[in-house]
């Protein structure tokens, strides 16, 4: 079992998921961002304008890889090809840190183009630690796992989504990723008290947290129902509750992630400045 204590160097400040349109800006004058985060799918070809980009930009800030293919609770074994890809792009970068998605996305050979949640029974802890086992082993250092944005409840789930992730992470040495907008909106959707989830979750595991916009919409029965869109500005109660969250476990390395409706620069450089406004302690 890899050691996560030490394994993640991000800073405890604010960075951005890169977006090519902004390589510029960020460049000249980052504001209060002082690392960035890519998805590694977007970087396993060989050369061209996004690997150059990358290089130049690891040249100036600490880098984060933020995989969304593997499908780590997915009942198949994980993806030979795609581990090699993986490793060979992280050999290369040798970023601060690695992170995955607690959900699977894969079925008979055939990729879904979602993030699907998972029932949280003793089988499905054995399965995921397995896959966590595997791919630390394959990349030679540990990762962090997120905590999923979900729509539903399983009947069958035997432990809370909390005492899930603290189980994983005791057993195969892995960080958490603690993603608050997810927290919301699953805690929304399930009407469930975000507070108490973070009261509950395992905080001295988690070396990243993220944050992001959502959709709001209405379910059947007119019940509030969000999605996790990535699309817009961070709202006020996510803010709390991050807010709750830093009081509670001190500074971690922020993430804004916006992958869709991609705004100008300087709206993401400014939801960066928020965040790094709470991260930094006020003095005495």
């Amino acid at each position: 079992m890899l050691d996560a204590s030490h394994a993640f160097t991000l800073p405890a400040a604010a960075g951005v998921g890169y977006k090519a349109q902004h390589f510029n800006a960020l460049v000249e004058d980052p504001g209060t961002v002082r690392w960035v985060e890519i998805h590694a799918e977007n970087y396993m070809g060989d050369g061209g304008r996004p690997l150059a980009q990358l290089r130049h930009l690891a040249e100036q800030f600490p880098v984060s890889v933020h995989g969304v293919g593997l499908s780590i609770g997915g009942e198949a074994p994980l993806d030979a090809t795609h581990l090699a890809r993986l490793k060979h792009l992280c050999d290369w970068l040798q970023p601060a840190s690695f992170s995955e998605h607690l959900a699977w996305s894969t079925h008979e050979g055939a990729f879904l183009n979602d993030l699907l949640p998972l029932p949280y029974t003793e089988a499905t802890l054995a399965r995921v630690c397995s896959h966590i086992d595997q791919l630390q082993e394959q990349l030679g250092r540990p990762m962090m796992l997120e905590n999923p944005s979900t729509y539903l409840a399983f009947t069958e789930s035997e432990m809370p989504e909390t005492a899930f992730l603290a189980e994983i992470a005791r057993r195969t040495g892995c960080g958490l990723l603690l993603d608050i907008n997810n927290v919301y909106v699953s805690c929304t959707n399930q009407q469930v008290d975000p507070l108490a989830y973070i009261k509950a979750f395992p905080l001295a595991a988690v070396h990243e947290i993220h944050l992001g916009g959502h959709d709001e919409d209405a379910d059947e029965h007119g019940a509030p129902l969000l999605i996790d869109a990535h699309s817009s500005e961070v709202v006020d109660p996510v803010w709390q509750l991050y807010t709750e969250t830093i009081r509670r476990c001190g500074p971690r390395a922020t993430l804004i992630e916006w992958d869709a409706n991609i705004p100008d620069w300087p709206v993401l450089a400014a939801e960066a400045a928020r965040a790094t406004e709470i991260l930094t302690p006020v003095p005495a």
